[in-house]
């Protein structure tokens, strides 16, 4: 792929000195359209993206259906307050219900509360399981996570989300929080009559694409209704579609179903929105004012959340996730074959994929966007793979020739 000079680096030079210092970007690529799953820089560069804002937009970027409902939307009522009821609100809580049980997720759904991002949708979740646990005793505050998850940048979300990096500069945390490990028995005995709820995702994303096996699940779920804890799902990246299912949750047994489910990124498709499921069971805990918030629920948001909804539940959306799947993982087994020094193995499901490396995956991280394919990483040395859920195969295919010339090149140098 022929490259021409970026005018990006001139651009950041001249305006990054006014943006807060929280962020690491390269200063060779500055957005400045997308279209599918391309990006294209302000020199007209195209990128192949593999990661699709961070498992955002699964319909793709700057979707037609989408940019007419919000151009749509725009004329008739963008924002109203949550004083008074909502067509779009409505419509999208009855549809993820109903949606969610039709296709085999969270048997006892039954209604949602609208937020504005994922670390919002699980500062409602805990709030929620807080709230449930101080019903049946004073003491009962105790909330359980997991090493290598991550929850949100919020302070409630943020104690939950127990990476040292994260929380040191912003210490103390939220009191009462507790880490266990992801598929060790053991570890469950953290969870006691003072936990009022577990968050967990099925399968971790920035944590390195590390899936809960069904046998840990269940014995969750088990000691969660022991204890009369809550049990929460964020599924906030590996929902909606991405794993080949509605929910990444239905590839794990119907007794393992969570009391809470939290999601966000792919329901906007890039416009902000969040969504908190829960069942009767914790709504009877709640009532008016225990929460709000302004913006979650707008009709803009939840327009485009509803159309989305209906899309990434599709059979057409969710076989082709499937088969996507195999043409990523087909070329991992050949990467894992034929450079062992530097790729170990892979991991994931649908189009949430992990390619383990031996070493620091910066080089080909950078020498792939040099190229044209941008890919980023998790965990330990993992390159992560979650690109629109419609990507053409072609692109694919493209995207990992890239790929393998840069894993090959860089083979050489071990």
């Amino acid at each position: 792929m022929s490259r021409m000079l970026s005018h990006s680096p001139e651009f950041v030079a001249s305006h990054d000195s006014f943006n807060v210092t929280t962020y690491n970007r390269p200063q060779d690529l500055v957005v400045a359209r997308a279209e599918g799953a391309f990006l294209y820089d302000l020199s007209g560069r195209q990128y192949i993206d593999f990661l699709a804002g961070i498992a955002v937009t699964g319909l793709g970027h700057s979707n037609p259906a989408i940019a007419e409902i919000i151009y749509d939307q725009a004329k008739t009522v963008m924002h109203q307050s949550n004083l008074f009821h909502s067509v779009w609100a409505n419509k999208l809580a009855k549809s993820l219900v109903e949606t969610t049980k039709q296709a085999g997720g969270m048997k006892d759904a039954a209604r949602v509360f609208m937020a504005n991002s994922g670390a919002e949708a699980n500062e409602a979740a805990l709030k929620f399981a807080r709230k449930y646990g101080k019903l049946q005793s004073p003491d009962k505050f105790e909330l359980i996570s997991f090493k290598n998850s991550f929850h949100g940048r919020t302070m409630g979300a943020l104690s939950l989300t127990p990476n040292p990096k994260y929380q040191a500069p912003f210490s103390p945390m939220v009191p009462g929080c507790k880490v266990a490990e992801i598929n060790h028995l053991p570890s469950l005995d953290l969870i006691t009559e003072k936990t009022c709820g577990v968050i967990v995702e099925p399968i971790q994303g920035e944590g390195g694409i590390n899936e809960l096996s069904a046998d840990f699940l269940l014995a969750l779920r088990q000691k969660c209704d022991q204890v009369g804890a809550l049990l929460i799902y964020d599924e906030i990246q590996c929902g909606l579609g991405r794993t080949g299912k509605l929910w990444a949750h239905q590839h794990f047994p119907r007794e393992a179903h969570p009391d809470i489910l939290t999601m966000a990124k792919a329901l906007g498709n890039g416009f902000p929105i969040g969504a908190t499921m829960i069942t009767e069971r914790v709504e009877k805990a709640l009532q008016v004012g225990d929460h709000g918030t302004t913006y979650g629920g707008n009709p803009m948001a939840a327009r485009v959340g509803h159309y989305v909804l209906s899309e990434v539940s599709s059979a057409a959306i969710l076989d082709g996730v499937a088969a996507k799947s195999q043409k990523f993982t087909e070329r991992f087994q050949k990467f894992v074959a034929e450079y062992p020094k530097l790729v170990s193995g892979y991991r994931g499901r649908g189009l949430l994929l992990g390619l383990q490396l031996t070493s620091d995956p910066s080089p080909i991280v950078n020498a792939a966007r040099e190229k044209g394919l941008l890919v980023i990483t998790c965990g330990t040395n993992t390159l992560r793979f979650i690109p629109a859920l419609n990507i053409d195969d072609k692109i694919i295919d493209d995207g990992l020739n890239i790929l393998e010339s840069v894993i090959a090149e860089h083979y050489k140098t071990l």
